[in-house]
């Protein structure tokens, strides 16, 4: 049924009911506002990206980069440099050595999950904790790259079915 409202063009599954519609807003990103609980601030694809070519801060080092889905999601396809953080386990993740100031980006499929676990970091004293915005589908949908064991593949993981529709560009793989 959420899906539908999301679909649909009127307002009446909207919170706010505003008197004219927002044709800016997808309904990927409809979908998302749904999601979202907003604990944890997001970053865009483009944004993330031109992070991941800087130079590391002094002091705060680079951006540590989670990808917080299954081991079999991970396996498909990830973004280059991520740490797998099994989000069934994330609890678990070591966290000693990592230093509080350090940037995080959290992701995950739409970023729903990522974002649990960028609370949970939060909790646990990281200050710079950010979920990327629309998951690894967005960053794809981007024009991104992502990576498996072998290198470069353009597969991706779409977690179900019923997600698979908000993967725009790439390949699905279900492992």
């Amino acid at each position: 049924m959420a899906l539908l409202c999301l679909l649909g063009t009127t307002s009446a599954c909207s919170q706010n009911s505003p008197t004219k519609p927002d044709h800016s807003m997808t309904a990927y990103d409809r979908m998302l506002g749904l999601l979202y609980k907003g604990t944890v601030p997001t970053i865009q694809p483009a944004a993330l990206a031109t992070l991941l070519h800087q130079e590391p801060v002094k002091g705060r080092g680079n951006v540590l980069l989670l990808d917080t889905r299954t081991p079999d999601e991970y396996r498909v396809s990830h973004l280059r440099g991520a740490k797998f953080v099994d989000y069934d386990k994330f609890r678990e993740f070591d966290l000693k050595g990592v230093a509080r100031n350090r940037p995080v980006v959290v992701y995950c499929t739409v970023g729903a999950r990522s974002e649990q676990v960028g609370t949970w970091l939060r909790e646990q004293g990281f200050r710079d904790v950010r979920n990327l915005y629309g998951g690894i589908f967005q960053w794809m949908n981007d024009g991104q790259a992502v990576v498996n064991a072998q290198g470069p593949t353009t597969d991706v993981h779409p977690y179900s079915v019923l997600w698979r529709p908000w993967l725009k560009t790439g390949n699905p793989v279900y492992k």
